[in-house]
């Protein structure tokens, strides 16, 4: 199956699947995190892409460094964002869960089902906001990388 930054199936929970145990669950996780893996591609690999695309010194005059520095700063501002994008979504979609079984848990205190269906997504909750973490730690070497081999050819925009 493939699967893009804004398919749904990434991070939401749909009702039919309460309750059905830990291996829908599980699978989900493991469907987000191979996303989040490939969409991390450009930054895993930026050490390489630089090293073969931006010139050292002696080769400067046969590459346009600073076409080749705009094109991977374009690549790298897409990849950030849509990552950006993928895990707020995931977190507004299993935040407005959490807030509706907690409500549903309110009015039924003695719903143990409910109660283990919003502990797992209260855990998931807390899953998605530590790869907001995880993925500044990784935009953050990216830059770092970029800009020490690219300031000299590409000058970024003030406004990003």
């Amino acid at each position: 199956m493939l699967l893009h930054s804004d398919s749904p199936f990434v991070c939401q929970t749909p009702k039919r699947f309460w309750g059905t145990g830990k291996a829908v669950l599980s699978r989900k996780r493991k469907l987000t995190m191979e996303l989040l893996k490939v969409m991390r591609t450009i930054d895993d690999r930026i050490v390489h892409e630089l090293n073969t695309t931006v010139p050292t010194a002696s080769f400067a005059g046969k590459i346009d460094a600073s076409q080749t520095c705009k094109q991977l700063y374009e690549s790298l501002m897409e990849a950030h964002a849509s990552r950006d994008r993928v895990i707020k979504n995931c977190i507004a979609q299993t935040s407005s869960v959490v807030k509706q079984l907690r409500e549903e848990r309110e009015k039924n205190l003695d719903d143990l089902t409910l109660l283990k269906q919003l502990r797992k997504e209260q855990t998931k909750l807390k899953w998605m906001q530590s790869e907001l973490n995880v993925e500044e730690v990784v935009n953050d070497r990216s830059w770092k990388v970029f800009n020490e081999r690219c300031r000299v050819h590409f000058k970024p925009p003030k406004n990003e």
